[in-house]
């Protein structure tokens, strides 16, 4: 489902789209459902014999059911209900040194060794156009194998009224709070991938995602002026218990806001943000000029993944990837110098895809390999890069980072962003503490508009809540706030980040990346951070 899709069918863009083209509807109870293991293992063993008898060196088969709910209001009304289901098999051969690739929704066992059959020669006929074979890093067999997102309550198995009650409840009390206009909106995904090799493996997997996304509007009647805030929740891989919100997962930050973290309390989030956009409503606008930025991780989730984790995707550093704003200034060169400073010695960035409740955790990528964690920048300095089977001899890796993902059955695999995070400092901080020092500086919550370029080396953020800090205290929110950066310049102004304790996730369901493109979900990890001298643009004036 792409970006443009989900805001069409939230209603928060051109109207309700009715049924998204990637997907049949199905009844909410056969969201629960779930093929039979011991078929889909007759079936890749179809596929894969049928392979190697047409000449293929290698196959792996992805048997795929993905599942979709969104359930979505404005104000007092559900504006739509939607389950989707789309199932089917993807198949992708080595023959002749080179990949080929085909799919089929028809899982009878003479389909499947058709496309098998069919990837092969489309791998011949490729072989005639490339000058290269393909060298893939060995990965073990590991037999039959299953992994499942460790939830305490199934998303989909929750009855749509108990949904519809949660949100228009929502919406009810933004309304009562102050709120002109409220959308509140809950995504369920789930993911039911089987994957099989001729390495060995026999891998079952099991993966839910989450998200609750609401915006707020206030409207000035007498000037027709109005502000907006989103709510300050992070998509999760976790269960419907997300929304069961605990006391110890809710973070009063300085300022006023309030953040979460491993569980979210929408109807609060929904309240403060109508009191929040009644404040915008009458707060200054910013004076543009250099400023220390104090970045709450909801708004700096976005930022490490625009500006770290696309750069040091492999296939955009080498230039193979470059749609979706690629390629990256992160080059080989800068690495292999061993002492490229990509950021100041606060900084250590890590790739992880084992991460508990974070997006992008699976116990297996999507060509069958162990998922792990591994340092991308190390006290401030490019240590490595993220890698699929077949780039790795090109960093002189022994195996794979397991970081391939296909959106589904239908796409073929390639490599995607993991999860990229910010470790927390070592000393004790908290975002109290941090501001102190602040003489000149605005705090910064939430994603807002953003824009890079093809290199990922200039960019601009937004955010949703800004609050000017003056001789170490907040005096108040601020609006019409943009930070702009060089990628280098900008992580070498970091100056502190806090401990462990401020530690939080956010993501994105929409990561785009590739052509035909394909989206993934991936999460981004971090504390409030410091950043010094960082030049911030009034939009308003900009804009004007």
């Amino acid at each position: 489902m792409q970006r443009r899709d989900f805001i069409k069918a939230s209603g928060l863009g051109l109207g309700a789209l009715a049924i998204p083209a990637w997907g049949r509807a199905i009844a909410a109870e056969e969201l629960v459902s779930k093929l039979d293991v011991g078929l889909k293992k007759r079936l890749a063993d179809t596929a894969m014999t049928a392979a190697r008898g047409d000449g293929a060196t290698y196959c792996d088969v992805r048997i795929g059911r993905y599942l979709r709910q969104f359930v979505i209001t404005r104000e007092d009304k559900v504006q739509n209900v939607v389950n989707t289901e789309s199932t089917g098999v993807g198949i992708r051969v080595i023959a002749n040194g080179t990949w080929g690739f085909a799919a089929s929704s028809d899982l009878s066992a003479d389909a499947v060794a058709k496309a098998a059959r069919q990837a092969v020669q489309i791998a011949k006929a490729n072989s005639k156009l490339t000058t290269e074979a393909v060298q893939l890093a060995p990965t073990p067999g590991v037999g039959e194998v299953s992994w499942a997102t460790p939830i305490v309550k199934n998303a989909m198995a929750v009855p749509i009224k108990e949904k519809v009650d949660l949100l228009l409840g929502v919406n009810a009390a933004a309304i009562a709070a102050g709120a002109s206009f409220v959308n509140s909106t809950l995504f369920q995904i789930n993911e039911q991938k089987y994957f099989a090799s001729t390495d060995g493996s026999y891998i079952d997997q099991d993966i839910h995602r989450i998200w609750a996304p609401l915006q707020v509007t206030a409207v000035d009647k007498a000037s027709g002026k109005f502000r907006r805030r989103d709510g300050l929740s992070a998509p999760m891989g976790m269960g419907y218990e997300y929304l069961d919100a605990k006391k110890e997962d809710r973070f009063e930050m300085p300022g006023g806001a309030v953040v979460y973290g491993r569980s979210y309390d929408m109807h609060a989030d929904a309240v403060a943000a109508a009191r929040q956009t009644r404040e915008k409503l009458k707060a200054p606008s910013v004076k543009p000029g250099k400023y220390d930025l104090v970045l709450d991780p909801t708004n700096l989730f976005l930022t490490i993944h625009e500006s770290v984790g696309h750069p040091l995707e492999l296939d955009r550093v080498l230039g193979y990837e470059a749609n979706y704003a690629g390629t990256s200034f992160a080059t080989l060169d800068k690495w292999k110098s061993k002492n490229f400073r990509y950021a100041s010695d606060k900084v250590t960035i890590v790739a992880d895809k084992t991460q508990p409740g974070s997006l992008g955790a699976v116990g297996y990528d999507d060509e069958g390999v162990k998922t792990g964690r591994w340092d991308l920048i190390r006290d401030g300095v490019l240590v490595n890069y993220q890698a699929i089977r077949d780039q790795a001899h090109i960093l002189g890796l022994e195996h794979s980072q397991g970081c391939c993902y296909a959106d589904s059955w239908a796409s073929v695999q390639f490599q995607r962003m993991a999860n990229v995070s910010l470790q927390p400092g070592q000393a004790e901080l908290d975002p109290a503490t941090m501001i102190r020092d602040v003489e000149n500086g605005i705090y910064i919550f939430g994603r807002g508009s953003y824009s890079i370029d093809q290199q990922r080396y200039n960019a601009q953020f937004g955010g949703q809540l800004f609050y000017e800090i003056r001789n170490g205290k907040i005096t108040g929110q601020i609006e019409d706030v943009a930070y702009q950066i060089r990628t280098p310049e900008f992580w070498n102004a970091c100056s502190a980040i806090c401990d462990q304790r401020d530690y939080r996730i956010g993501g994105t369901f929409f990561d785009g990346k590739g052509q035909p493109g394909q989206v993934s979900a991936v999460s981004h990890g971090a504390s409030t951070a410091r950043f010094d001298g960082i030049n911030v643009i009034n939009t308003a004036r900009s804009l004007g």
